[in-house]
């Protein structure tokens, strides 16, 4: 015996709608109803966040011991991780916004996250580029590296842009073989330039220069002293390669916008601020010591434009108090409820079958017009 069932003769447009609002209502509420759950490599995270916060507060400890007084103009949050406006350590100009952003320490927490996704694990060798420019983002750089145990190859320069590291007798390097020699860190740099305009500090007092290499010199790191740009990159380049001890580095952290690691203030905006797996389009274009990993398939993380970065981020900008470690999306992740996912799916294909396969749509939307009003009914169907 065959079954008879009722079916109507074409989908009303009105059905058609609900149907589709239906859906655009399940979309919604499967997109912003989600669970929040800790980030991937939370522990790691947090850690490296932790271990910058106490290399932070180390420094200011030690400034304060040296009687280097903080600007609160510049400095609202009373870091101690703000240089000067001007000084004979000074390389280049510097943006005053950027540097009390940059002021954060789970920047380190969001390096963490690129170097993971790139596959560094313990033991892998990253090179790394570090100016006096953002010193915070230098100590997110080293911590993030420290917390994953990689083996980092370190070239630095000497000088600093204003508000970063420049000031006489606690610049980069020193502040840098202060936390090695607390053992905060258990790397530092292994070479240093002058940095500034040509990598070279041009512009800087010849005074100033003398002083800077000699420091250097007594602290213990190889002094580059190029004489052309190409010189500097390729300088550099062989310090890798010398300390790569035949292995493949798995990442290059470029900080800041020192000359030869980005190829002069062109190159720093070819390549995107934060990870890039690729080169973008035209960026291999300027030499650098940034393009010529890239060249070789080695992933960038680019740490400039630290505004745009924390946008992005969602990190607050030119804060007046230091962010406590532990605070920003880098630390959560929003998972979709699959199982809201499955019941709305099974209602829409409900809600599909009763209006196109049965006769219900009709009857509901149907119901009390006058004979002269109805729609087409549903045929028979055997």
């Amino acid at each position: 015996m065959k079954k008879i069932y009722w079916r109507p003769k074409r989908v009303s447009r009105i059905e058609l709608v609900l149907v589709a609002l239906l859906a655009l209502g399940g979309y919604l509420l499967v997109e912003f109803w989600r669970d929040v759950v800790p980030a991937p490599y939370y522990k790691e995270k947090l850690e490296a966040a932790q271990l910058t916060k106490r290399a932070m507060l180390a420094l200011k400890g030690e400034r304060q011991r040296r009687k280097i007084p903080v600007q609160l103009d510049s400095d609202p949050a009373n870091s101690g991780m703000v240089g000067y406006l001007v000084s004979s350590m000074t390389s280049t100009a510097g943006h005053l916004p950027a540097k009390q952003t940059s002021v954060n320490p789970n920047f380190a927490a969001v390096i963490v996250g690129w170097l993971r996704e790139v596959g560094v694990n313990a033991g892998d060798r990253v090179a790394v580029g570090v100016s006096g420019s953002f010193p915070v983002l230098n100590l997110s750089a080293y911590a993030a590296l420290q917390v994953l145990r990689a083996k980092p190859v370190i070239i630095t320069s000497a000088s600093g842009s204003q508000w970063g590291a420049n000031i006489p007798g606690w610049l980069w390097i020193h502040q840098e073989q202060y936390l090695y020699d607390r053992r905060i860190f258990s790397f530092r740099s292994i070479a240093a330039s002058r940095g500034g305009i040509g990598d070279r500090a041009y512009g800087m007092e010849p005074d100033a220069i003398k002083r800077m290499d000699a420091e250097v010199t007594r602290l213990g790191l190889r002094l580059l002293e190029p004489r052309t740009f190409t010189d500097s990159i390729e300088m550099r380049m062989q310090v890798f390669e010398e300390k790569a001890g035949g292995k493949p580095y798995k990442a290059y952290i470029n900080v800041g916008g020192g000359t030869a690691s980005v190829g002069t203030s062109l190159g720093k905006k070819l390549f995107r601020p934060g990870l890039n797996k690729r080169p973008p389009r035209g960026a291999l274009a300027v030499d650098s010591v940034m393009s010529r990993f890239a060249k070789s398939g080695v992933p960038v993380i680019h740490l400039v434009e630290v505004d745009e970065m924390a946008k992005m981020l969602g990190l607050p900008l030119s804060p007046k108090t230091t962010p406590e470690v532990g605070q920003g999306k880098v630390y959560i992740s929003r998972e979709y409820r699959k199982w809201v996912a499955g019941v709305l799916l099974l209602v829409i294909f409900g809600v599909l079958f009763a209006f196109i396969r049965l006769d219900w749509g009709f009857r509901i939307l149907h119901t009390g017009k006058k004979r002269g009003q109805e729609a087409e009914r549903p045929e028979q169907m055997v």
